[in-house]
């Protein structure tokens, strides 16, 4: 196995994954199709098909990364992955984003120390408790969301296109706002959420929009990760004109997806304070974690 026949993941793929995805379901939104395809001008995602299975690749300011074999069980193919990882990867060049996959690794190698990413762990909510909000837990954001509704007529509607193009200027607004272009992340985030507009309905996206008179104050892009769990892509606001319009989105979302996916993954919140403490507001049922092994155990553990 040679990095050089790894190949960059890319709309034509999409069938590919999903025929993949649909035998062997995810749990992490980074190996999500979506995600791959949108952030790619970013993290450089690639893949390469061995033995039915499908091995990702990302590259990160130079920083390449592996992660085990999606697919049937083959111990030999994930030394293989190992060999690669330690040859062409960074100094923590395995990546292991679902239980199962951490669960095989420990059982193959038990002396390989697995190190926790807390700040990349997903958050996985109920998708009940968000489009509820029921209890005392979510009393704050309750209020927040009935004062909303008080103090604005607004509707919640789905993504169709008849409005896309509408979400795009919503979009041009938003970043102008953010000033996306003066901090790097944020261009890069402009990006990827532009593109995933512009492919939409290519990728299989869905998503909602909360329209306050004929205005859009906030939209969420939406995908699936398997039959059980839908991930929320992105999800943008303008809070400093609609205060608790963010609360609004993240409900109506929810709703909308009652009967169709019991969780709803928010992603990670990168070690970002204020990111971690307003994902933990909302009492996520449990969380998706991602560990990594360094070079140098990977080295000592190499059969």
């Amino acid at each position: 196995m040679r990095f050089s026949d790894f190949k960059p993941v890319s709309l034509d793929d999409r069938d590919l994954f999903l025929r993949h995805y649909r035998q062997y379901p995810q749990v992490h939104s980074d190996n999500t199709f979506a995600n791959m395809v949108c952030w790619n001008h970013y993290a450089d995602y690639r893949f390469y098909e061995a033995e039915g299975t499908i091995i990702l690749s990302s590259t990160i300011n130079g920083v390449t990364s592996f992660r085990p074999p999606i697919g049937p069980r083959n111990p030999d193919l994930v030394a293989e992955v190992i060999d690669l990882a330690v040859r062409e990867g960074g100094p923590s060049p395995l990546l292991v984003l679902d239980p199962g996959s951490e669960a095989w690794i420990r059982e193959l190698y038990p002396d390989l120390p697995l190190h926790a990413d807390r700040d990349y762990f997903d958050y996985i909510y109920r998708t009940e408790d968000l489009a509820g909000l029921h209890g005392r837990d979510y009393a704050t954001i309750r209020r927040q969301v009935n004062r909303f509704g008080r103090e604005h007529a607004y509707t919640v509607e789905e993504i169709t296109r008849e409005n896309i193009d509408e979400v795009w200027e919503f979009l041009v607004i938003w970043c102008e706002w953010r000033d996306c272009d003066s901090v790097p992340i944020l261009a890069y985030e402009k990006d990827a959420i532009l593109f995933a507009v512009n492919h939409f309905f290519d990728i299989g996206l869905m998503g909602w929009i909360v329209r306050i008179g004929g205005t859009i104050g906030a939209i969420s892009v939406v995908g699936p990760v398997n039959a059980d769990m839908a991930v929320v892509h992105f999800e943008k606001a303008l809070p400093e004109t609609y205060q608790g319009i963010y609360q609004v989105i993240t409900t109506g979302t929810a709703a909308a997806l009652l009967n169709r996916y019991c969780y709803i993954n928010r992603e990670c919140d990168m070690g970002v304070p204020g990111l971690r403490e307003s994902k933990t507001r909302y009492h996520p049922a449990y969380m998706v974690e991602v560990h990594h092994a360094t070079r140098d155990d990977l080295e000592a553990c190499r059969r």
